[in-house]
């Protein structure tokens, strides 16, 4: 499956990143020589069985781990650290304060960030959130939400702050399966009407072809792309269809095959 010609601007890339961590027994590799480039709008998953360092490469791209070498950059700027730029929508969307309202939940970063007029806070936040439509439950408590409207809101948090990047590690994982269904869907309504660029990790290989648009598969630990996929062409009308179970099938055989563990291993 070949990629897009021509590739889009990258509003990020990740360019032979390597990821240790210090055991007792030693440093461990966890990532080992990753590049991937992400454009404008574009939804990339990491997909790959436990221990290749989705998650890894995730927490790096947020600013969280410190790369043994490589570099991440977001708009052509090499990353040091955590910022506002990229922004984690985190697991079943726990980020969101029990005690404030989707109003004042939306607006707490702008106000920590101090750099706006009230006025100002109040009609960016309004505006996002007509965008994410939750227009009509401005002033309820999170634990008064559907699945779907918390995942907006979370969502919604990031996007006012003009965040370039959203990073998704599994936010579905825990979820039963009808809701998992519902919110990819919901996830997929909003990021086809706003066209925000997404970082998404996750297990499963349907979820990954029906949330991205490029697919990056990571070999066992420690983590070495094995190939990049583009499946922009599916959308949530394929779940279940034979040509999603055909590409699941190759994906699986990428990942889990004698052939391809050997094929990476001779590239080291």
């Amino acid at each position: 499956m070949l990629a897009r010609d021509p590739l889009p601007p990258a509003v990020f890339e990740v360019d032979r990143l390597v990821l240790d961590y210090p055991t007792s027994a030693g440093i461990v590799r966890a990532v080992d020589d990753v590049s991937f480039r992400v454009g404008e709008g574009e939804r990339l998953v990491l997909l790959g069985p436990s221990g290749c360092g989705k998650s890894s490469i995730l927490k790096a791209v947020a600013g969280f781990l410190k790369p043994a070498s490589g570099v991440i950059r977001v708009r052509g700027r090499e990353i040091k650290g955590p910022g506002p730029d990229r922004i984690v929508v985190f697991q079943e969307f726990d980020q969101l304060l029990p005690w404030k309202t989707v109003r004042q939940n939306v607006e707490f970063p702008l106000r920590m960030a101090s750099k706006l007029t009230k006025a100002e806070i109040r009609e960016r936040t309004e505006a996002t959130l007509r965008k994410v439509g939750l227009e009509r439950v401005l002033d309820s408590y999170p634990h008064t939400l559907s699945g779907g409207m918390k995942q907006r809101a979370a969502i919604a948090r990031a996007l006012v702050t003009d965040a370039d990047v959203l990073l998704m590690d599994e936010p579905f994982a825990a979820l039963d399966a009808l809701t998992r269904t519902q919110l990819q869907g919901e996830l997929l309504d909003l990021a086809e009407e706003l066209g925000f660029t997404l970082l998404f990790v996750t297990h499963s290989i349907e979820e990954a072809i029906l949330i991205g648009t490029k697919l990056h598969l990571l070999s066992p630990h420690p983590g070495r792309t094995i190939t990049s996929l583009d499946t922009h062409e599916f959308g949530r009308e394929d779940a279940g269809s034979a040509r999603l179970e055909s590409l699941s099938r190759e994906v699986h055989d990428l990942l889990f095959s004698p052939k391809a563990k050997k094929e990476v291993l001779e590239h080291v």
